[in-house]
């Protein structure tokens, strides 16, 4: 099955990594269908550029230049969320770093802390600090970039893959601790895509054989719909599938 691209007119996004690959898409994509961007990113060069696009088509878009390793500035975020706007429909939450492929024992601790703070606990706490205001939403969204190495222990992938592992298991917790609520909240497997990180991870692929962000965005921006019902998944973009949990068999 395909996502149908949903009109969010009136809608409030908050993207983090939204400076380039995916998270630029989507943020792109989700302007174009609608919605007033909040765009996170290190890389003031970028956002800028994602600010000239979205408004370049009638979009409007708000630049926060934040390095999520600054926990307490995510903390921080969601107060002036709650002061400016007074609640928020959609969250990405979409930056990531690679840390190194190397035997687990190989991983440098500044290495492996650093991927941490990023990958997981910067998604933490911006579960903690959106939570309260994508219940305030009619039809709050959240959406958790993983990846397919999170199910496949992967040799030499080990703290990129127990960082989205732990991911995905705080994504279905959230949602089963919101099912009764309009909040839906879902894991995202983008399948290889053409981007810097995929290049650092896989530097002989030909990266012309694999989809670009925009394509892969463009499979993805349907979980923003107000009218989705799933919550607790894992949307798979390479087969564009709702996959379940179970338990090891």
């Amino acid at each position: 099955m395909s996502l149908v691209k949903p009109d969010l007119s009136g809608r409030l996004a908050l993207v983090t990594g939204a400076s380039r690959g995916i998270g630029y898409q989507l943020s792109l994509q989700l302007a174009e269908a609608g919605a007033e961007v909040i765009a996170v990113a290190r890389t003031v060069g970028g956002l800028e550029e994602l600010d000239d696009s979205i408004k370049e088509k009638g979009g409007k878009c708000t630049l926060v230049p934040l390095d999520l390793k600054d926990l307490e500035g995510i903390d921080r975020l969601g107060g002036v969320i709650a002061e400016r706007w007074g609640k928020l429909d959609i969250l990405v939450a979409n930056a990531g770093v690679l840390g190194t492929i190397s035997p687990v024992g190989h991983v440098k601790a500044k290495t492996f802390d650093e991927l941490m703070t990023v990958n997981l606990n910067s998604v933490w706490r911006l579960i903690r600090t959106t939570d309260p205001l994508l219940r305030l939403s009619d039809a709050g969204r959240a959406i958790l970039l993983s990846s397919s190495v999170a199910h496949s222990a992967r040799a030499y992938w080990g703290p990129y893959a127990a960082s989205k592992a732990a991911v995905e298991v705080l994504g279905r917790t959230w949602a089963a601790e919101a099912e009764k609520t309009p909040l839906r909240v879902n894991n995202v497997n983008p399948g290889a895509t053409r981007t810097h990180m995929r290049a650092q991870a896989m530097p002989g692929e030909k990266a012309e054989d694999l989809p670009t962000a925009q394509e892969t965005a463009s499979k993805i921006i349907g979980l923003a719909s107000p009218e989705l019902t799933q919550t607790g998944m894992l949307w798979d973009v390479p087969t564009q599938s709702w996959l379940n949990y179970n338990l090891p068999s």
